[in-house]
């Protein structure tokens, strides 16, 4: 018979010559060290102190937004470059690109109106106005005074400018505020005349008179040498017309303001007797009323009037 002495001693060896035995630890020195190493960054991870946690948060999060500002330096860089190549300078200054296309809705404090567009426009009006005067008393040595001045204000004026604008595509490139998706393409459009005369006076503050000569020249020569359009104002032909037919001086009315304020839209009728009334739609009072002469001058048949101008 065996008494419990023996069996302890059974039992003992037996857990002694086979590790896998209930109650045994089965795995390597290695294992049980790498546990012992997690365990113990694991503990002074959780000893650490919220400052220190918070620190190394803050590192991380300013890594992320460190990578996303570089990322939209990249994408404004890119953007910058597309816009020079299109207009055929390199900017020395690129603030000065980005201000000739800044309108001042986009501003954040209508207080900094320096910031947008408005003087490079003013300098670019007079910057193209000199350049195209030199080129048209060159191209045509035979024209008079009068004959040179209207075709530099055939030149110069806004939706020549615009035209421009238009077939070097800035339209898109033009920075506004939050004005609204429809109300932004009716402003942008609007606007396109004064975004060239500022590109022409950042190019002329950044590389002088021959860069921005050099600008001019090859968006105005050709449109220098096609047959000028009618500069007469569509008002003035339909009043000399109304009169030669014996009837009144043209009424203008204004039958709807529509837009927000910065950008209105104004319909405006034209009535003489015994016509029907004439509408035409523009940014200004002004700009509406010589649509509306337009379009009567046209359903009448009336010769010389142009909406231009």
């Amino acid at each position: 018979m065996i008494d419990d002495t023996t069996d302890i001693q059974i039992t003992q060896a037996a857990t002694a010559s086979n590790p896998a035995a209930p109650g045994s630890d089965a795995r390597g020195p290695d294992a049980r060290g790498r546990e012992a190493s997690a365990a113990e960054l694991a503990s002074a991870d959780a000893g650490e102190s919220p400052k220190k946690k918070r620190s190394r948060s803050g590192v991380k999060g300013a890594k992320g937004k460190g990578a996303e500002k570089g990322s939209e330096k990249t994408a404004a860089k890119a953007a910058a470059a597309a816009i020079e190549a299109r207009i055929g300078h390199h900017f020395a200054d690129p603030s000065l690109l980005v201000t000739a296309f800044t309108h001042v809705s986009a501003l954040k404090s209508t207080k900094k109106r320096g910031d947008s567009y408005q003087r490079l426009e003013f300098l670019g009006d007079h910057v193209l106005g000199l350049i195209v005067s030199d080129m048209l008393y060159r191209a045509f040595p035979s024209a008079d005074e009068g004959e040179l001045s209207k075709r530099l204000a055939d030149l110069v004026r806004k939706e020549s400018c615009a035209d421009v604008a238009k077939s070097l595509g800035l339209l898109d490139d033009i920075k506004l505020g939050a004005v609204g998706a429809g109300a932004g393409a009716r402003l942008r459009k609007s606007v396109l005349g004064d975004v060239c005369e500022a590109v022409i006076g950042a190019i002329f503050l950044d590389g002088g008179y021959q860069a921005a000569a050099g600008f001019v020249e090859r968006n105005w020569t050709e449109r220098m040498h096609k047959p000028r359009r009618p500069l007469r104002d569509p008002k003035t032909v339909l009043q000399e017309w109304a009169q030669g037919k014996g009837l009144p001086t043209p009424v203008y009315r204004e039958v709807e303001r529509t837009g927000p304020h910065h950008d209105p839209q104004f319909r405006v009728a034209v009535d003489l007797p015994g016509l029907e009334p004439a509408e035409g739609v523009g940014g200004s009072k002004r700009a509406a009323e010589k649509v509306a002469a337009s379009v009567m001058i046209e359903r009448e048949g009336v010769s010389g009037g142009s909406n231009d101008g």
